[in-house]
């Protein structure tokens, strides 16, 4: 008997690392497919619409290279194509990681951000477009 309490414990835990499992999943491919269709090649992939009308650097433009570049191990290129995606990849496996260690362990992800943590990422991510479309803002263009 003892070793059926065990089990039905276990597949509670097992069953919630599907979801991060599937996230995993679903970004691998993402960046299977970016490292094998380079962007630096013309035609694989639309154009920024706010850089094709303005001509001004959103904080996305780049991110693909970066990914592409990032996948390649070269991570200067992926800095120097978007800086803030590569934090962002970073970030994204911290969490990922947070997340399957919580949910092996039977416990749910808590995030606990509130409005100064995303009116800060906010602030950052625009204080990261506006200086990459100034002059002098050159060396974070992608």
């Amino acid at each position: 008997m003892q070793g059926v309490n065990a089990d039905t414990q276990r597949a509670p835990r097992l069953s919630g690392l599907a979801v991060p499992g599937g996230i995993l999943a679903a970004v691998a491919g993402a960046f299977a497919y970016v490292g094998t269709v380079d962007p630096n090649q013309p035609g694989h992939y639309p154009v920024c619409p706010l850089y094709q009308i303005t001509g001004l650097y959103c904080p996305g433009c780049g991110g693909l290279r970066s990914a592409h570049a990032f996948i390649h191990g070269d991570f200067l290129a992926a800095l120097q194509d978007n800086a803030m995606a590569v934090v962002g990849y970073l970030g994204f496996a911290v969490l990922w990681t947070v997340w399957v260690v919580r949910a092996a362990r039977g416990r749910p992800l808590r995030l606990g951000l509130g409005p100064v943590h995303l009116w800060t990422l906010g602030a950052l991510l625009l204080v990261f477009t506006v200086v990459r479309n100034l002059p002098f803002g050159g060396w974070l263009h992608p």
